[in-house]
């Protein structure tokens, strides 16, 4: 067996001399450097912020560079109550439910919780290519991008059918509360291209039992408000936090009974021939 060696190659790069952002600006304390006597986000003073502004204005601040108009700011904060939650039967909601009656390390609740949602089934991580494949084809009539797809692919022979990132069904079905969602959104003054472009895609896959899923809305509004695809996932974790914080506190006041135990006649147990 003949093994290659390593080819050594030399780093040209040039490294930073010292860490910069463009987000925060802080004013060292003149006795102490290493204490900050003001906080700047975007050239905005942060106790200014927090007198003046709502929670949803300053985390557009954050990733947009700018302060939203009332337009932006109200669908953003709409976007955000939707997505609060993910409700009980999402997989990361029983985690948090799980983790708290477990009695688990309160500091270790929500990131156990995160963490399920950051896979792709319903979770941050089928955000970003669910904004991508908007940008991509938000330009094209619905109609067309829909019957490409369905000609392209085929249901699977079980579990639910995606037929684009951020739509599909969910348990064999097209899930209500998402496309009810939508067409809240759609009513505000900041609704705009993709979120309609969204709706009409939506609409024309729902006859082969597709529709809007909370990711697909979630990139959708996001594509609108101008944020980066590699955004998403992150700040659909940060929308669904309260909910499964609150779901693993509601748990971890409760006895290890208040959860279901199978029956052993419940349990299924394959046995495969060598």
């Amino acid at each position: 067996m003949t093994v290659k060696a390593n080819k050594e190659e030399r780093r040209d790069e040039q490294f930073a001399e010292n860490i910069s952002t463009k987000i925060c600006l802080e004013t060292p304390c003149q006795d102490n450097p290493y204490l900050a006597e003001e906080s700047h986000y975007h050239g905005y003073n942060l106790i200014e912020l927090m007198a003046k502004r709502r929670f949803v204005d300053v985390l557009y601040l954050l990733f947009r560079s700018e302060l939203p108009s009332p337009q932006e700011s109200e669908i953003l904060e709409q976007l955000m109550i939707g997505l609060i939650s993910p409700g009980p039967r999402h997989p990361a909601t029983r985690a948090a439910m799980l983790a708290g009656v477990g009695k688990t390390d309160t500091s270790h609740l929500l990131p156990i919780s995160l963490t399920v949602l950051s896979g792709e089934h319903l979770g941050a991580a089928s955000v970003e290519p669910a904004m991508r494949f908007l940008r991509k084809n938000r330009r094209t009539p619905p109609g067309e991008v829909a019957e490409q797809l369905l000609s392209d692919s085929s249901p699977p022979a079980e579990g639910d059918w995606h037929i684009a990132p951020g739509f599909g069904s969910r348990f064999n079905g097209i899930d209500p509360i998402p496309g009810k969602m939508a067409r809240q959104l759609l009513k505000l003054e900041g609704a705009d291209d993709t979120l309609k472009w969204a709706e009409q895609f939506a609409q024309a896959i729902a006859a082969h039992n597709q529709g809007w899923l909370t990711t697909g809305l979630a990139a959708a509004v996001l594509t609108d408000l101008g944020f980066a695809p590699r955004a998403g996932a992150g700040l659909l974790q940060l929308f669904a936090a309260p909910g499964l914080l609150a779901h693993a506190v509601e748990f971890a006041s409760k006895p290890i009974s208040a959860m279901p135990f199978p029956k052993d006649e419940d349990y299924v147990i394959e046995y495969q021939s060598k």
